[in-house]
């Protein structure tokens, strides 16, 4: 019985499309305080006073849109994953979610019970946040130490300028982008401002000066919007993409708070209003594609800039299981069984330092 083990993290989806089933997803997501981080009282009280009563029935119908005979997409397809890398090699490789199912606590059990010492904790997000990143993995860690799993373990840093990533990105992509286009829109998941600022180490640089992502300091190996950032510079300067082609907005806000900007909604309005015609969409901080890049862009998104003047839309696939991005990741776990340094020698030295914040402190 082989001692090693994979396992690939991803952020989940709801058990159905059914009202109930999106209501306990919800309130399992936003209750997570990495992602609703106000103290526990005021969070308890925004999620089942707020939200709850009115948002399920919503996103139910959102889910429903997407739903397929299999299931969720996020989960079929890193089902999809999984599949495509498990004949590779000669021990387990499971998915888990962050929320919901597959469950983080079922995997370290299964693994526990199938006597495994090695594990490679593989979160399928490119770029660190506190709201996506951390909470996977520091819940890894959680359930382990709660199992008692003494599992010697290799995390997966952030890898959004790794040459692998990228490579993949652009074999994702490159086809599309030999039909006409006038632009080429990144659209990423946004993220509250302050959360830049709490995992900003120095709590100095962060949003401190318009060109903070631009100037070289340690905040970003736990810098958000600068991760994203270099991976844009990156993908279009391996396509030669000129300035002119391409623009980045954040979506999928939530709140009242500041959210990074501009937002996507506002952007694809203004765009297309502009004169832009012609639009692409690509999703780089998704793997996956998921609500978030189905119903929010190539169904909402599309409607908004054609409705405002636009005459072409394209979201362009995430990731997936293109084999480009299969054979990255096969390679990363051939790296590490092999005992040698998993993913592209790119890499921030930093993160290999950079240690998982505490949670949030709770008060009562």
């Amino acid at each position: 019985m082989s001692q090693k083990a994979v396992l690939l993290l991803n952020l989940g989806s709801p058990d159905s499309h059914n009202v109930e089933d999106v209501k306990e997803y919800l309130r399992e997501f936003l209750m997570d305080a990495r992602v609703l981080d106000a103290p526990a009282p005021i969070r308890w009280m925004i999620v089942n006073g707020a939200i709850l009563p009115f948002r399920p029935k919503e996103s139910a119908e959102a889910y429903e849109k997407i739903w397929t005979d299999q299931g969720a997409p996020l989960i079929v397809i890193s089902q999809q994953v999984r599949d495509a890398l498990r004949p590779h090699f000669d021990f387990p490789i499971e998915i888990a979610m962050r929320y919901r199912n597959p469950s983080v606590p079922d995997a370290i059990r299964r693994f526990k019970e199938q006597g495994i010492k090695e594990l490679f904790i593989m979160p399928m997000y490119p770029h660190y946040a506190m709201s996506s990143y951390e909470t996977a993995v520091v819940q890894v860690y959680e359930e382990m130490q709660t199992q008692g799993a003494d599992f010697n373990t290799t995390l997966m840093q952030p890898y959004y300028q790794d040459d692998d990533y990228i490579d993949a990105l652009v074999a994702s992509a490159e086809d599309s982008l030999k039909n006409d286009y006038d632009l080429l829109l990144f659209s990423f998941h946004g993220i509250p401002v302050r959360h830049l600022v709490k995992t900003d180490p120095s709590h100095r640089h962060c949003t401190s000066t318009p060109d903070c992502c631009n100037v070289c300091h340690p905040a970003h190996a736990t810098c958000y919007r600068h991760q994203c950032l270099t991976t844009v510079r990156r993908f279009v300067d391996k396509l030669g993409i000129p300035e002119e082609k391409y623009t980045v907005s954040f979506q999928s806000r939530l709140g009242r708070d500041p959210w990074l900007e501009p937002f996507t909604d506002q952007e694809l309005e203004r765009l297309a209003e502009a004169g832009v015609k012609k639009i692409k969409v690509m999703c780089p901080a998704f793997t996956a594609d998921c609500l978030e890049t189905i119903e929010e862009i190539s169904m909402e998104g599309k409607e908004e800039f054609l409705a405002a003047g636009g005459e072409s839309f394209e979201q362009i696939p995430c990731l997936n299981d293109h084999p480009a991005w299969i054979a990255a990741l096969q390679h990363r776990i051939q790296s590490w069984a092999d005992g040698s340094e998993p993913g592209s020698s790119l890499r921030d030295p930093l993160l290999h330092q950079y240690r998982l914040p505490e949670a949030p402190v709770e008060t009562s």
